[in-house]
C-alpha cells in the first residue's frame, strides 16, 4: 500500500518522522561504521555507503564491496587528491532475505525508465535507513547483486557491488553526482548539452562565446591528445576522443576534473577553522595565529597560504609551522602600537582555470587586528 502525499505529510505532522516503507519493516541496522574521518562532517562530504538485500550472514559480502567501492573512487584523479574533503560511513543494513527485489529493504531494482542495466532505489527508504546528515552528503547504495548496472545523479547513486565491473563503474557514476557530468559516449540521448562537458557547439564557436570549456581548448589532457570539440553519434560535442565518461576504465579529463572540483568548493568552506577565533578586540601581541585548511597533497605547491600585517607581507621570521600560523610575537610591535594580520589560503591547483571562480569559492580569507599594549 502506498501513502498520498497528504496522507505521508500528516503523519510526518502527528509523529514527527516519515513512515517507514511496508518493504523495510523487516529489516534493522546492524551498525553504523565511520571508514574514513578527515575532519568536523559540518565541513566535509560525507560518502554513506548502504547494502540493500544482505542478510546478516551476508553482511561480511557487503563491508568488502563497501571498501572496494571507496577504493576506487579515491584512486582516480581528481578524488585522489581531494580524498581528504570527504567522510566515510558504512550502514550494515541487515536485510530479511537475500538479494534485491520485491521486499527489499531498499527497493532495488534494474530496469528504471526501460534501460536494463539502470539500478534505482526507493530514495525515501535510503533516507530512512541512512540516518540524518549533519553536512553535505552523497549515498551510494550497493545491490546484492552480480549483474551489471548502477546509476548516478542527483539522489542516490547506485551500485551493483558484485558486478565485475563494479569499481569502475562507481568512478564514472560518480562523475554524474558529484560533478554533474553528462555521458560521452554515442549512444547516449543527444539534444541534452546542459551539462558541462557536453555541448552542441563547436570548439571555434565556444571561444567566440566564451563557453563550455573554451579555456581548455588545445590544452594537453591526461586521456591523451589535446581538448577541443569532439562530436559523437548523438550530434554533441565531447572535451576529448575519450574520457572516463566514455569509456569505463578511463580517467576524468580536465573540463570534467573542474566540474568536479567546482561542485566540492561549492559545499565547502577552504578554512576549517582560526585560531583564536576573531575577536572584537585586537589580539594581544605574542599571541600565535594559526589557519586550519582543508588539506590538499602538495602542500605549499598547490595549497598556499599568504600572511601580510598591514598589507604587506610578513617577515619570514614569524612564519610558523610551515606556513599554517604566524607569531605575532616575532613582528616586533611597539608599545601601543597596532596592525591587522591578513592569512589568504588558496587551492592553486592547475585543474582550474576558471581564476573567478578560484577567488570566490577556492580561497579563504581571515584577519586579525593585533596590538601590543
Amino acid at each position: 500500500m502506498k501513502l498520498s502525499a497528504t496522507l505521508l505529510l500528516l503523519f510526518t505532522v502527528l509523529f514527527g518522522v516519515a513512515p517507514v516503507p511496508a518493504s523495510a519493516c523487516a529489516a534493522h541496522v546492524a551498525d553504523f561504521v565511520d571508514l574514513v574521518d578527515n575532519g568536523p562532517a559540518g565541513n566535509r562530504i560525507t560518502i554513506v555507503l548502504i547494502g540493500d538485500g544482505y542478510t546478516a550472514a551476508e553482511l561480511p559480502r557487503f563491508r568488502a564491496q563497501a571498501q572496494a567501492t571507496w577504493r576506487a573512487i579515491s584512486s582516480v584523479e581528481p578524488f585522489r587528491s581531494y580524498a581528504r574533503f570527504f567522510d566515510v560511513r558504512r550502514v550494515d543494513l541487515v536485510s530479511p532475505h537475500s538479494g534485491i527485489g520485491v521486499g527489499s529493504p531498499l527497493g532495488m531494482h534494474f530496469g528504471c525508465g526501460g534501460t536494463p542495466r539502470l539500478l534505482c532505489a526507493d530514495d525515501d527508504a535510503v533516507d530512512h535507513w541512512a540516518g540524518p546528515a549533519t553536512g553535505p552528503r552523497y549515498v551510494i547504495a550497493l545491490a546484492d547483486s552480480t549483474d551489471y548496472g548502477g546509476a548516478g545523479g542527483r539522489g542516490v547513486t547506485t551500485l551493483s557491488g558484485g558486478a565485475a565491473d563494479a569499481t569502475r563503474i562507481i568512478e564514472h557514476e560518480m562523475g554524474h553526482t558529484v560533478g554533474g557530468l553528462g555521458d560521452e559516449y554515442d549512444a547516449a540521448p543527444g539534444g541534452d548539452a546542459a551539462y558541462p562537458n557536453l555541448s552542441d557547439q563547436g570548439a571555434d564557436a565556444m571561444a567566440a562565446a566564451h563557453a563550455k570549456w573554451w579555456r581548455w581548448l588545445g590544452a594537453a589532457d591526461p586521456s591523451g591528445g589535446v581538448v577541443g570539440a569532439y562530436r559523437g553519434a548523438n550530434g554533441l560535442y565531447r572535451p576529448t576522443q575519450d574520457s572516463i565518461m566514455r569509456t569505463l576504465g578511463g580517467v576524468y579529463n580536465l573540463p570534467c576534473r573542474e566540474a568536479i572540483i567546482e561542485s566540492l568548493y561549492r559545499q565547502l568552506r577552504p578554512l576549517d577553522a582560526l585560531a583564536p577565533t576573531p575577536q572584537a578586540g585586537p589580539v594581544r601581541a605574542g599571541r600565535i595565529l594559526r589557519v586550519r585548511p582543508l588539506l590538499l597533497p602538495g602542500y605549499g605547491r598547490r595549497l598556499t597560504v599568504s600572511w601580510t600585517v598591514d598589507g604587506r607581507p610578513a617577515p619570514s621570521r614569524a612564519v610558523r609551522e610551515g606556513g599554517l600560523a604566524l607569531d605575532t610575537g616575532a613582528l616586533g610591535l611597539r608599545p601601543r602600537a597596532g596592525v591587522v594580520v591578513r592569512a589568504v589560503v588558496t587551492d592553486e591547483t592547475s585543474w582550474v582555470r576558471d581564476e573567478a571562480f578560484r577567488r570566490a569559492r577556492m580561497q579563504g580569507r581571515a584577519a586579525w587586528p593585533v596590538g601590543r599594549s
